[in-house]
């Protein structure tokens, strides 16, 4: 490849803030990048650009800055100093410039919080921000100041760090709004820098040496990637002293303009020549393990971490972070996030490899982490002082204030649950870690070295080292991805069968013709399931993807135990209690036919009062009985009777259907008619008198004092009803029946009543008969009214 190394010469005025952070304000020019990379086989690496430019640092030390300047491409960027065990207590922020629109952000934040140490024991170790992913990028401008502006507050060595992963990457969706200019106003004596000349110059030489007249002005700003640093202005002293030496840098690789989507997989990682020799496969997990996508798929440059892994002997536990701070990325960018999580973590942190043992995106992607095997024991660098015994898992996104998705919280569940049970570990317990170094958390807990303390199995950063990390929203999920971890490793729990469709429930059994659906519900999410089996007579007779809560059957006739069998991703199953369900085609049978009779209440010509009776009965179980004419109505299955009302004078058909809980029915229908014989129809003795009034059926009645005055209907029929007015001063009368004395029937009533029928009688069949009815002459109240007879035939 060719190196190459571009030198800006910045020129401007520079300005303060209202802060006290010095900025540059000007206008910068430089090439692109010659754009020689051709995409490569899918199995390639891709080689990422890392490219360096020191910070210049005010005088006093409480500020430092980059002007605003065009550059290489980037997408991910951070800023690093000497010392690893140096922190910024102020603020980091960078802007940058959209290589898509030209546009610019606003300030965007960098975390300070990571502890350069995380990788202890190593040198070139640096001090570092968390990285932030920005997108397709061609300018930026950051500043930093130390909090409250406290003098030689900054750490030394301050440096811009901008990596372009490689690839072809998309702009982001949201950051930001767009960058707003400081304010104009600003004490010019008290600038730190000298101004330079509004101007940029780009030079370009093609050897790692600038030639003799091209070496960069003392204190001027280099850009350049890979090779050796250039020498930085000189810095400010900071309180912290500067233990370490910068990481030696190799020659940067060409940039690979690469595309293809990785698709995870579950197959051993594929092996690349800078990798380990294989290994024995890890032991194996109470957990599934999920797709992971390997740092072949991703196309991890291996030349970037040339040592071996260091293996632990077991993973007792797993710290869940949040990383490149911005959750408007596409996934589509995935693994080029995670190719510039690499690239920084090894040549602007100085660590050996990819901090991290996994890392998800929002999508719920899991990417292999650190090289050494995803199913070995592999330690990573990502919490200071428990590394050991712990594996790291990333989530990219910021998660502050914002939760991280489902898709990306049940892919943390999974990995964790696979990775605890390869070593019997559980997720929703909890463990003892041994401190590897002195610290603290974000909840005060002081960490004393060599000693134990307790962690959650799945633990967020912040148990461990005082962080933010993984964000208050992240951090708040933790209990749930605990369950869902748990619910991986373990069995499908609450499974239950819900429904059976086709069939109709009597008690605890249900009953059908044949065909049946079998529903049923779990408390396990659908994602930790196999699949599912339904079960008839303890054999399968249908099977369907866990994702699936229902499956039909056909059954023969006979009782049938019918149950669900769910199988867990872990290889365990549950079955479901049983539900008993019965197969028969036998109809119901109405052991008493439906039969009308005639009833006691108020008579109208369009509303006379009767009884319709039936009795039915199934083999199996009934379930109920419905009227379908003259009118709809529902009854269940121990109702024998209803009350209703007919028209006089039309035969109307009463139909009944039976249903049994399996579905079969019988059908049967009684005709019945109503007809009113007035009194002027019956055969009267002794003396009557008539009566008229709209509150008579027909506008008149017969009225009687007289003892033994009688009238007699004549009839055929198979129920009849006396109709009568009635009062307090109402007397009474006998009733014959076919010639015989049938009732005694007194018609005093303390409320007035008219069309009464006040006495019923009933035959079996239908026949000729004669009712007949005698006035008592009752003692103070002899009279009676009589509104006719009704006959039911």
């Amino acid at each position: 490849m060719r190196s190459q190394r571009r030198i800006w010469t910045t020129a401007a005025v520079a300005t303060a803030a209202v802060t006290g952070v010095l900025v540059f304000q000007g206008v910068t020019g430089g090439s692109a990048p010659d754009g020689d990379g051709k995409a490569e086989a899918k199995s390639a690496p891709v080689e990422a650009d890392v490219y360096r430019t020191p910070l210049r640092t005010s005088e006093d030390g409480s500020s430092a800055s980059l002007p605003q300047r065009s550059t290489e491409p980037f997408s991910l960027l951070g800023v690093t100093w000497t010392d690893p065990a140096a922190q910024v207590t102020g603020r980091v922020e960078a802007r940058t410039r959209s290589a898509a629109t030209g546009e610019w952000t606003g300030w965007l934040p960098l975390d300070t919080e990571i502890d350069g140490r995380t990788e202890a024991g190593r040198p070139g170790v640096r001090g570092t921000t968390e990285p932030r992913w920005v997108g397709p990028s061609n300018g930026v401008e950051v500043r930093v100041s130390a909090e409250n502006g406290v003098k030689a507050g900054l750490p030394a060595g301050l440096r811009l760090d901008t990596v372009d992963p490689g690839g072809t990457t998309t702009s982001l969706t949201a950051e930001p709004a767009a960058y707003t200019a400081e304010p104009a106003a600003f004490d010019a004596e008290s600038a730190a820098f000298t101004a330079r000349p509004a101007a940029f110059a780009v030079e370009e030489t093609p050897s790692d040496e600038p030639s003799p007249s091209e070496e960069t002005p003392s204190g001027e700003v280099t850009e350049e990637p890979g090779g050796e640093e250039t020498d930085e202005p000189s810095p400010t002293p900071t309180p912290t002293p500067t233990t370490a030496s910068p990481s030696p840098t190799p020659p940067s690789p060409t940039p690979s303009r690469t595309t293809p989507t990785p698709k995870p997989t579950t197959d051993t990682p594929k092996p690349t020549p800078s990798t380990t020799p294989p290994l024995p496969p890890g032991p194996p997990s109470t957990a599934p393990r999920p797709p992971i996508v390997s740092r072949a798929d991703w196309k991890a440059d291996e030349s970037l971490s040339k040592e071996s892994p260091d293996y632990l002997d077991r993973v007792k536990a797993v710290f869940v972070h949040h990383t490149a701070q911005t959750n408007s990325y596409s996934c589509a960018d995935s693994a080029a996030i995670v190719r510039g999580l690499h690239t920084y973590h090894v040549k602007s942190n100085g660590w050996k490899d990819l901090g991290y043992n996994f890392v998800v995106d929002k999508c719920g992607t899991i990417f292999e982490g650190r090289k050494g095997g995803a199913d070995r024991a592999v330690m990573g660098a990502h919490t200071y002082g428990f590394n050991r015994d712990t594996a790291g898992i990333a989530v990219i996104g910021m998660h502050t204030d914002t939760k991280a998705a489902s898709a990306a919280t049940t892919s943390v569940a999974r990995i964790a649950a696979w990775k605890l049970g390869q070593y019997k570990g559980n997720p929703a317990g909890t463990v003892n870690l041994t401190a590897g170094a002195a610290g603290g958390n974000f909840f005060g807990t002081k960490f004393a070295a060599g000693k134990e303390y307790p962690f959650p199995q799945i633990s967020g950063h912040r148990d461990g080292f005082n962080t933010q990390c993984p964000g208050g929203s992240l951090y708040g999920q933790l209990p749930a991805i605990r369950s869902l971890a748990d619910a991986v490793a373990g069995s499908v729990t609450g499974l239950t069968i819900s429904s059976v469709t086709g069939a109709s429930a009597s008690g605890s059994t249900y009953y059908t013709k044949s065909n049946i659906t079998v529903g049923w519900k779990a408390a396990t999410p659908a994602s930790f399931v196999k699949s599912y089996e339904l079960l008839v007579g303890g054999k399968p007779v249908a099977t369907v993807k866990g994702n699936v809560t229902s499956a039909p059957a056909t059954l023969p006739l006979g009782r049938h135990s019918v149950q669900v069998r769910a199988t867990h991703q872990s290889g365990r199953t549950t079955t479901s209690a049983p539900a008993t369900v019965v197969a028969e085609k036998t109809p119901p049978t109405f052991t008493t036919k439906p039969a009308l009779t005639l009833r006691t209440g108020t008579v109208n010509k369009e509303a006379v009062p009767l009884t319709l009776k039936w009795k039915a009965t199934d083999s199996a179980a009934l379930k109920e009985v419905r009227l379908t004419a003259p009118v709809a109505r529902t009854y269940g299955p121990t109702t024998g009777s209803a009350s209703h009302t007919a028209r006089s004078g039309k035969a109307t058909a009463w139909k009944m259907t039976a249903y049994d809980h399996a579905g079969n029915t019988a059908a049967a229908t009684v005709t019945g008619s109503a007809v009113i014989l007035q009194e002027s129809a019956a055969k009267k003795t002794g003396k009557w008198t008539t009566k008229s009034s709209k509150s008579y059926l027909g506008g008149k009645s017969y009225s009687s004092s007289t003892k033994n005055a009688s009238l007699t209907w004549t009839f055929t029929g198979r129920s009849a009803s006396w109709v009568v007015s009635r009062a307090a001063t109402s007397g009474q009368a006998y009733v014959y029946v076919d010639g015989k004395k049938a009732a005694t029937v007194d018609l005093k009533s303390s409320a007035t009543k008219y069309r009464d029928a006040i006495w019923t009688k009933s035959w079996a069949s239908s026949g000729k008969h004669t009712v007949k009815i005698v006035v008592v002459g009752t003692k103070g109240r002899p009279a009676l009214t009589t509104d006719g007879l009704v006959y039911l035939r």
